[in-house]
């Protein structure tokens, strides 16, 4: 049975898309099955990985709210080992049809719990919001990846998504754990990246993934292309971040086990 995973912050602009992308392509780069589900009406999970959202006729939002098979509409991507449960803007309009119906919260557990013993992980972009899908999405989760910007208001906002969590837990699914915090667009020459990393390892200790993501033009360029990182330049530093993050995330799952020299791609030897 696969493990669903979350990713997931309020805040805009931290890397949620970009994380949810470029790690689907990791662990599928390290053999693994994945299934990316796009949770945005922005679609960009869906753009980042090739695939017109304007070209797509059936979506998750099909699946949670008219009951489709997710099977029947999941597509295959040029990722290898890569599938996408792909997103368009009438997910906007899911929220506000949801609310009158019953179980609400538990539509998308329902939904990917149909296809969940065919990955080995389902990666969920989340809208930067806590509205009723991210809520879904939690619910249908066994972890959540949380990414923190290495910038200023890096951690504002950030008790409240971990607040909204705790909810989840107690009310919705007491299974749900945090995968980790995910430090991204760290720049190694500014002072204020360094203080944001420590002070966030400071408080949340072993709950932070030992892997950053470093700030790296490709990793913007990419999506440009509908192209993962793995894809546009395999030998770049935002590549080489995600495939530890996805080691990293393996091993701490027990789904492997890497000697300590086969732990980290060394970014000297690229």
């Amino acid at each position: 049975m696969g493990k669903i995973i979350s990713v997931a912050n309020q805040k805009g602009g931290v890397g949620k898309t970009t994380t949810a992308i470029n790690l689907a392509a990791a662990l599928g780069v390290l053999e693994r099955k994945v299934l990316l589900v796009d949770a945005d009406p922005q679609a960009n999970a869906t753009s980042g990985v090739g695939m017109d959202p304007r070209n797509v006729k059936t979506s998750i939002y099909e699946c949670i709210i008219n009951e489709i098979e997710p099977k029947d509409i999941i597509l295959e991507t040029e990722s290898p080992n890569v599938h996408l449960l792909p997103a368009h803007i009438d997910l906007v309009g899911a929220e506000i049809e949801m609310i009158s119906l019953p179980s609400r919260e538990k539509m998308m557990r329902v939904a990917l719990n149909k296809v969940k013993d065919d990955y080995d992980f389902i990666i969920i972009d989340c809208s930067p919001s806590l509205g009723l899908i991210t809520l879904n999405a939690l619910t249908a989760s066994d972890s959540v990846i949380i990414p923190v910007q290495c910038e200023y208001f890096a951690l504002e906002g950030l008790g409240k998504l971990l607040n909204t969590i705790k909810i989840v837990q107690s009310r919705l699914n007491p299974e749900l754990s945090i995968e980790g915090l995910l430090l991204t667009m760290y720049d190694i020459r500014l002072r204020l990246s360094n203080q944001v990393v420590e002070e966030v390892k400071t408080h949340f200790q072993q709950m932070v993934f030992d892997t950053i993501i470093q700030r790296n033009t490709k990793l913007g360029e990419a999506p440009s292309y509908g192209e993962t990182i793995i894809m546009h330049d395999a030998s770049c530093k935002g590549a080489v971040n995600y495939l530890n993050l996805a080691r990293e995330i393996l091993q701490k799952n027990n789904l492997t086990q890497f000697k300590n020299s086969e732990k980290e791609i060394d970014l000297e030897e690229k």
